[in-house]
Protein backbone atom coordinates (compact mmCIF):
# COMPACT_ATOMS: atom_id res chain seq x y z
CA UNK A 1 0.00 0.00 0.00
CA UNK A 2 1.04 3.44 -0.65
CA UNK A 3 2.54 5.35 2.51
CA UNK A 4 1.54 9.17 2.94
CA UNK A 5 3.86 12.00 3.63
CA UNK A 6 0.94 13.07 6.48
CA UNK A 7 1.35 9.50 7.99
CA UNK A 8 5.09 9.62 8.49
CA UNK A 9 4.64 13.00 9.52
CA UNK A 10 2.28 12.12 12.21
CA UNK A 11 4.17 9.04 13.02
CA UNK A 12 7.73 11.12 13.45
CA UNK A 13 5.94 13.72 15.89
CA UNK A 14 4.37 10.43 17.67
CA UNK A 15 7.56 8.90 18.16
CA UNK A 16 10.69 11.03 17.12
CA UNK A 17 11.60 8.38 14.82
CA UNK A 18 13.49 9.14 11.12
CA UNK A 19 11.62 9.76 8.35
CA UNK A 20 12.60 6.87 6.64
CA UNK A 21 12.02 4.49 9.70
CA UNK A 22 8.77 5.87 9.86
CA UNK A 23 7.73 5.13 6.36
CA UNK A 24 9.07 1.06 6.85
CA UNK A 25 7.18 1.03 10.09
CA UNK A 26 4.35 1.97 8.45
CA UNK A 27 4.83 -0.21 5.43
CA UNK A 28 5.51 -3.15 7.68
CA UNK A 29 2.36 -2.27 10.24
CA UNK A 30 0.10 -2.05 6.45
CA UNK A 31 -0.61 1.61 7.20
CA UNK A 32 -1.68 1.17 11.10
CA UNK A 33 -0.69 3.77 12.92
CA UNK A 34 -0.42 1.85 16.76
CA UNK A 35 1.38 -1.23 14.98
CA UNK A 36 4.03 0.82 13.42
CA UNK A 37 4.65 2.75 16.62
CA UNK A 38 4.91 -0.69 18.89
CA UNK A 39 7.36 -1.78 16.01
CA UNK A 40 9.59 1.21 16.06
CA UNK A 41 9.80 0.74 20.14
CA UNK A 42 10.77 -2.66 19.16
CA UNK A 43 13.18 -1.52 17.24
CA UNK A 44 14.32 1.05 19.48
CA UNK A 45 14.65 -1.12 22.15
CA UNK A 46 17.28 -3.18 20.36
CA UNK A 47 19.26 -0.55 19.11
CA UNK A 48 19.71 0.48 22.44
CA UNK A 49 20.53 -3.30 23.16
CA UNK A 50 23.51 -2.79 20.78
CA UNK A 51 24.82 0.38 22.02
CA UNK A 52 24.83 -0.63 25.63
CA UNK A 53 28.82 -0.94 25.47
CA UNK A 54 29.54 2.51 24.24
CA UNK A 55 30.78 4.96 26.51
CA UNK A 56 27.79 7.14 28.24
CA UNK A 57 29.69 9.41 30.42
CA UNK A 58 27.69 12.68 30.11
CA UNK A 59 24.37 13.07 31.73
CA UNK A 60 22.29 14.21 34.54
CA UNK A 61 21.73 14.35 38.29
CA UNK A 62 18.60 15.06 39.24
CA UNK A 63 17.16 15.32 43.27
CA UNK A 64 13.64 15.35 43.92
CA UNK A 65 12.23 15.85 47.70
CA UNK A 66 8.86 16.34 49.46
CA UNK A 67 8.82 16.54 53.17
CA UNK A 68 11.14 14.37 54.75
CA UNK A 69 11.95 12.32 51.85
CA UNK A 70 14.62 12.69 48.98
CA UNK A 71 15.58 11.11 45.95
CA UNK A 72 18.16 11.53 43.91
CA UNK A 73 19.33 9.67 40.56
CA UNK A 74 21.75 10.03 37.24
CA UNK A 75 20.68 9.45 33.62
CA UNK A 76 23.77 9.17 31.37
CA UNK A 77 24.28 9.02 27.76
CA UNK A 78 27.77 9.71 25.31
CA UNK A 79 26.58 13.44 24.48
CA UNK A 80 26.21 17.03 26.34
CA UNK A 81 23.97 17.76 23.28
CA UNK A 82 21.47 14.91 23.98
CA UNK A 83 22.03 15.40 28.02
CA UNK A 84 20.54 19.12 27.40
CA UNK A 85 17.44 18.18 25.55
CA UNK A 86 14.09 18.26 26.82
CA UNK A 87 13.03 14.64 26.44
CA UNK A 88 16.42 13.62 28.08
CA UNK A 89 15.52 15.80 31.10
CA UNK A 90 12.54 15.17 31.29
CA UNK A 91 12.70 11.57 31.57
CA UNK A 92 15.69 12.37 34.10
CA UNK A 93 13.06 14.03 36.48
CA UNK A 94 10.10 11.46 35.60
CA UNK A 95 12.90 8.81 37.00
CA UNK A 96 13.74 10.60 39.90
CA UNK A 97 10.11 11.55 40.62
CA UNK A 98 9.23 8.05 40.72
CA UNK A 99 11.74 6.82 42.80
CA UNK A 100 10.46 9.96 45.68
CA UNK A 101 6.51 8.87 45.31
CA UNK A 102 6.61 4.83 44.66
CA UNK A 103 10.18 3.42 45.25
CA UNK A 104 11.30 2.10 49.00
CA UNK A 105 13.64 3.52 50.89
CA UNK A 106 16.89 2.02 50.62
CA UNK A 107 15.82 1.32 47.12
CA UNK A 108 18.67 -0.45 44.77
CA UNK A 109 19.33 0.18 41.06
CA UNK A 110 18.51 -3.55 40.18
CA UNK A 111 15.62 -3.09 41.82
CA UNK A 112 14.45 0.38 40.41
CA UNK A 113 14.89 -0.23 36.81
CA UNK A 114 12.10 -3.05 37.20
CA UNK A 115 9.66 -0.96 38.70
CA UNK A 116 6.69 -0.12 36.16
CA UNK A 117 6.37 3.15 34.90
CA UNK A 118 3.10 3.89 32.55
CA UNK A 119 2.86 0.26 32.19
CA UNK A 120 6.41 -0.96 31.28
CA UNK A 121 9.27 -1.13 33.14
CA UNK A 122 11.91 1.78 34.06
CA UNK A 123 14.46 -0.56 32.35
CA UNK A 124 12.49 -0.71 28.73
CA UNK A 125 11.51 2.95 29.22
CA UNK A 126 15.13 4.30 29.59
CA UNK A 127 15.61 1.75 26.26
CA UNK A 128 12.77 3.33 24.03
CA UNK A 129 14.38 6.97 24.45
CA UNK A 130 17.27 5.50 23.51
CA UNK A 131 16.23 4.45 20.43
CA UNK A 132 14.73 7.83 20.10
CA UNK A 133 18.52 9.74 20.49
CA UNK A 134 20.32 7.19 19.05
CA UNK A 135 22.64 7.63 22.04
CA UNK A 136 23.28 5.00 24.60
CA UNK A 137 21.84 5.55 27.91
CA UNK A 138 21.94 4.19 31.21
CA UNK A 139 21.09 4.67 34.65
CA UNK A 140 23.53 4.65 36.60
CA UNK A 141 22.65 5.23 40.34
CA UNK A 142 19.68 6.23 42.37
CA UNK A 143 19.34 6.98 46.10
CA UNK A 144 16.06 7.49 48.42
CA UNK A 145 16.32 8.80 51.98
CA UNK A 146 14.10 9.15 54.32
CA UNK A 147 13.59 9.28 58.40
CA UNK A 148 11.06 10.53 60.31
CA UNK A 149 13.30 10.88 63.34
CA UNK A 150 15.56 13.49 61.88
CA UNK A 151 15.58 15.04 58.38
CA UNK A 152 17.15 15.08 54.83
CA UNK A 153 19.19 17.46 53.39
CA UNK A 154 19.98 18.33 49.34
CA UNK A 155 22.36 20.00 47.08
CA UNK A 156 22.42 20.10 43.55
CA UNK A 157 24.95 22.25 41.80
CA UNK A 158 23.95 24.41 39.00
CA UNK A 159 25.00 22.37 36.09
CA UNK A 160 23.01 19.22 37.56
CA UNK A 161 26.35 17.25 37.15
CA UNK A 162 26.71 16.82 40.66
CA UNK A 163 24.41 16.00 43.41
CA UNK A 164 24.28 15.00 46.99
CA UNK A 165 21.72 13.82 49.51
CA UNK A 166 22.77 13.45 53.29
CA UNK A 167 20.45 11.97 56.26
CA UNK A 168 20.69 13.42 59.76
CA UNK A 169 18.88 12.21 62.75
CA UNK A 170 18.18 12.44 66.49
CA UNK A 171 17.18 16.37 65.38
CA UNK A 172 14.53 18.15 63.76
CA UNK A 173 13.35 21.21 62.91
CA UNK A 174 14.99 24.47 60.95
CA UNK A 175 18.18 24.03 62.53
CA UNK A 176 18.67 20.34 61.41
CA UNK A 177 17.33 21.57 58.54
CA UNK A 178 19.70 24.41 57.48
CA UNK A 179 22.70 21.76 59.21
CA UNK A 180 21.65 18.96 56.59
CA UNK A 181 21.55 21.63 53.67
CA UNK A 182 24.82 22.83 54.36
CA UNK A 183 26.58 19.44 55.05
CA UNK A 184 25.55 18.32 51.57
CA UNK A 185 27.05 21.70 50.22
CA UNK A 186 30.19 20.74 51.49
CA UNK A 187 30.14 17.14 50.51
CA UNK A 188 29.67 18.29 47.21
CA UNK A 189 33.08 19.75 46.96
CA UNK A 190 34.71 18.04 49.28
CA UNK A 191 33.87 14.25 48.21
CA UNK A 192 34.20 12.76 51.44
CA UNK A 193 33.92 8.77 51.30
CA UNK A 194 32.57 7.81 55.25
CA UNK A 195 30.75 9.69 57.83
CA UNK A 196 34.05 8.56 60.04
CA UNK A 197 37.56 7.43 59.51
CA UNK A 198 36.29 3.77 61.21
CA UNK A 199 33.61 3.74 58.41
CA UNK A 200 35.69 3.88 55.45
CA UNK A 201 36.13 0.53 53.79
CA UNK A 202 39.17 -1.62 54.75
CA UNK A 203 39.96 -2.61 51.43
CA UNK A 204 40.34 1.06 50.74
CA UNK A 205 42.82 1.62 53.98
CA UNK A 206 44.83 -1.47 53.09
CA UNK A 207 45.31 0.05 49.49
CA UNK A 208 46.19 3.31 51.20
CA UNK A 209 48.88 1.53 53.60
CA UNK A 210 50.17 -0.37 50.34
CA UNK A 211 50.99 3.17 48.50
CA UNK A 212 52.15 4.47 51.99
CA UNK A 213 54.64 1.82 52.52
CA UNK A 214 56.35 2.10 48.74
CA UNK A 215 56.23 5.88 48.91
CA UNK A 216 58.19 5.50 52.48
CA UNK A 217 60.61 2.34 50.55
CA UNK A 218 61.18 4.47 48.05
CA UNK A 219 62.26 7.61 49.74
CA UNK A 220 64.99 5.63 51.98
CA UNK A 221 63.92 6.24 54.98
CA UNK A 222 65.60 4.40 58.06
CA UNK A 223 63.54 1.09 58.55
CA UNK A 224 63.34 1.99 62.64
CA UNK A 225 60.88 4.60 61.62
CA UNK A 226 59.23 3.16 58.57
CA UNK A 227 55.95 2.03 60.24
CA UNK A 228 55.51 4.74 62.38
CA UNK A 229 55.76 7.16 59.03
CA UNK A 230 53.25 4.54 56.84
CA UNK A 231 50.71 4.67 59.96
CA UNK A 232 50.90 8.79 59.95
CA UNK A 233 50.29 8.77 56.26
CA UNK A 234 47.09 6.27 56.31
CA UNK A 235 45.59 8.29 59.70
CA UNK A 236 46.13 11.54 57.86
CA UNK A 237 44.06 10.02 54.56
CA UNK A 238 41.16 8.93 56.97
CA UNK A 239 41.44 11.76 57.99
CA UNK A 240 41.21 14.18 54.98
CA UNK A 241 38.42 11.66 53.32
CA UNK A 242 35.94 11.49 56.68
CA UNK A 243 32.93 13.76 56.96
CA UNK A 244 33.21 14.72 60.79
CA UNK A 245 36.94 15.23 60.23
CA UNK A 246 36.89 17.49 57.32
CA UNK A 247 37.11 21.15 57.56
CA UNK A 248 33.68 23.44 56.86
CA UNK A 249 34.55 24.14 53.12
CA UNK A 250 32.59 27.82 53.62
CA UNK A 251 34.63 28.18 57.32
CA UNK A 252 37.74 26.04 57.52
CA UNK A 253 37.74 26.99 61.36
CA UNK A 254 35.39 24.06 61.92
CA UNK A 255 34.41 20.95 61.37
CA UNK A 256 31.76 18.96 60.27
CA UNK A 257 31.63 17.19 63.27
CA UNK A 258 31.93 20.58 65.19
CA UNK A 259 29.16 22.26 62.99
CA UNK A 260 26.92 18.82 63.86
CA UNK A 261 27.96 19.17 67.65
CA UNK A 262 26.15 22.68 67.89
CA UNK A 263 23.10 20.91 67.20
CA UNK A 264 21.59 18.96 69.79
CA UNK A 265 21.40 15.10 69.15
CA UNK A 266 22.20 15.66 65.64
CA UNK A 267 23.74 13.05 63.84
CA UNK A 268 24.98 12.26 60.35
CA UNK A 269 24.12 8.55 59.54
CA UNK A 270 24.61 8.36 55.53
CA UNK A 271 25.12 10.30 52.39
CA UNK A 272 25.02 9.66 48.61
CA UNK A 273 26.93 11.68 46.09
CA UNK A 274 26.80 11.30 42.55
CA UNK A 275 29.09 12.80 39.84
CA UNK A 276 28.30 12.45 36.32
CA UNK A 277 30.48 10.22 34.73
CA UNK A 278 32.49 9.51 37.64
CA UNK A 279 33.37 5.53 38.10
Amino acid sequence: MTISTKDIAELRARTGAGMMDCKKALEEANGDMSLAGEILRKKGIAKAEKRAGRDASQGLVIIESVSDKCAMIELNCETDFVARTDGFQMLAKRLAMHALTNSPAGVTLEGFIKESLDGKTIEQTIQETSGTTGEAMTLKRVAKYGTPAGVVGAYRHHNSQVGVVVEITGAAGDSAAVLANEIALHIASADPIAVNASDIPADTIARERRIAEDQVAQEGKPEAIRAKIVEGKVKKFASERALVEQAFVKDESMTIGQMISKVPGAAVTRFARFKVGEV
